[in-house]
């Protein structure tokens, strides 16, 4: 029975997260670059390798076919929508992602489409059949999102009921014929939150499903989204990288994560995706001497970790966004660094998404401006990580007791205590990850 009490606290999240989310990695394929081929089905063979990797998202990038008038390059943008049902010969058949799609299940593996509600191609099927769906410029045309280079798309008008209809038949059609598990939802913040929200109940009367929404915002989570990009998170730590930012203003990211955002929600953490590494840099360039520790960051700290593919084998490019431009599959150390790490995560309850696992609490020491350390515990799991954002070595202290106890040295392998007297030695843009032993006594148990 509702409350009458004005002062009662009311949830802001209204959604139930699918329980397979719970210890969730996500793995962004770009199906043009991920295989020689660039099809479905060579990418289906990869997924036994992902499976292995640790992840259980698969984020594909979008698979509709990309519309001819205004292209960009040879075989134009994936953002650029011709058809909201159909499947672009250049991957496959809808027989082809149904195959993906089951053969993913079948691994425990979840699939979720890239979509793009915020506009199409300029010659989408729907500019003939319904031209009063889209937005109008000034002169009465067709127009692009405001103020951006995105010639190649025009943007829909979201105060057309039946556009917003079509829309949220179209994202069902993909969940109740081809299974899927959701979506990444491309410049969600450009379109109405009503009309996610309308989406969510939707989707979620076929199947639990799994919301990404490419925007930061706090009410997004309410009733549409499980998960929101942490851009923020993203920008601070290549500041640190490159000099231009210190420890606090990751102190000031996580202060935000935790007060401005409610509990039960995931944020996704990322060094690069196909956006950064086509437009900004590859992760190497983004984040230098510090990448190996922002990508330990972006797994043991409050967040889902995001792999773009070709990360895991240290792919040194900037993939061509417009045209064929395959990743070189080889093993690189960056692979076993995510393997290791991801079964981590799924193991330790401390280091789960969302409300399963354990909220960050800073630990003190003697280096704040650059020495990130926390501990993120619950009852069953403890796990203290300690970073340094710096160029030179440091000897670091901690004042306080919290992280006081006996430990696995994650990378060594060795037992570690903590009391008041300890002193941690770090190399610069080092980092060490400590598990509770005696949580890992009573799973041998």
């Amino acid at each position: 029975m509702a409350s009458n009490n004005p002062y009662q606290p009311a949830p802001l999240v209204r959604i139930t997260h699918p329980a397979w989310s719970k210890q969730a990695a996500i793995y962004q394929i770009n199906t043009r670059q991920f295989t020689p081929e660039g099809t479905l089905r060579a990418a289906e063979a990869q997924l036994p390798r992902l499976k292995e990797l640790g992840v259980t998202i698969l984020w594909l990038m979008p698979i509709h076919p990309i519309g001819e008038v205004n292209r960009k390059g040879t075989l134009g943008s994936p953002y650029s929508v011709k058809d909201y049902y159909g499947v672009n010969p250049e991957f496959g058949t809808l027989d082809d992602l149904k195959h993906f799609v089951r053969a993913a299940h079948e691994l425990g593996l979840y699939v979720i489409l890239d979509w793009v509600a915020n506009h199409s191609a300029w010659d989408c099927n729907l500019t003939t059949e319904h031209p009063e769906w889209y937005a109008r410029d000034w002169k009465g045309d067709f127009r692009p999102t405001p103020w951006w280079d995105w010639e190649d798309i025009i943007d829909f008008d979201f105060d057309q009921p039946d556009m917003r209809r079509y829309m949220t038949e179209a994202l069902c059609y993909w969940v109740r014929e081809v299974d899927v598990d959701g979506y990444r939802c491309d410049v969600a913040g450009f379109v109405p939150p009503d009309f996610w929200d309308t989406v969510r109940r939707e989707l979620d009367a076929i199947k639990p499903v799994f919301m990404l929404a490419e925007w930061e915002a706090r009410d997004l989570h309410s009733a549409a989204f499980d998960m929101t990009y942490a851009w923020h998170w993203n920008d601070v730590v290549h500041k640190i990288a490159m000099g231009q930012a210190n420890v606090d203003a990751l102190r000031i990211y996580y202060s935000w994560n935790e007060k401005a955002y409610p509990r039960d929600i995931m944020r996704m953490l990322f060094v690069s995706n196909h956006d950064k590494n086509a437009w900004e840099g590859t992760e190497f360039e983004q984040f230098g001497d510090c990448l190996e520790g922002a990508i330990v960051l972006s797994v043991i700290s409050e967040g889902m970790p995001l792999i773009y593919n070709g990360q895991e084998a240290g792919n040194p490019r900037r993939l061509a966004f417009f045209e064929s431009d395959p990743i070189d599959w080889e093993p690189h150390p960056l692979g076993e660094l995510y393997r290791r790490l991801l079964a981590l995560k799924h193991d330790n309850t401390a280091l789960w998404n969302a409300a399963w696992g354990a909220r960050m609490v800073n630990v003190p020491n003697n280096a704040p401006n650059q020495v990130l350390s926390f501990v993120r515990q619950n009852e069953r799991d403890k796990v203290f990580g300690v970073f340094n954002f710096s160029e030179r070595p440091l000897n670091v202290s901690f004042p306080e007791s919290l992280h006081h106890g006996t430990y696995t040295d994650f990378f060594s392998g060795e037992r570690v205590t903590f009391d008041a007297s300890t002193r941690l030695e770090l190399d610069f843009w080092g980092y060490r990850v400590f598990v509770r032993v005696d949580s890992e006594q009573r799973d041998k148990n």
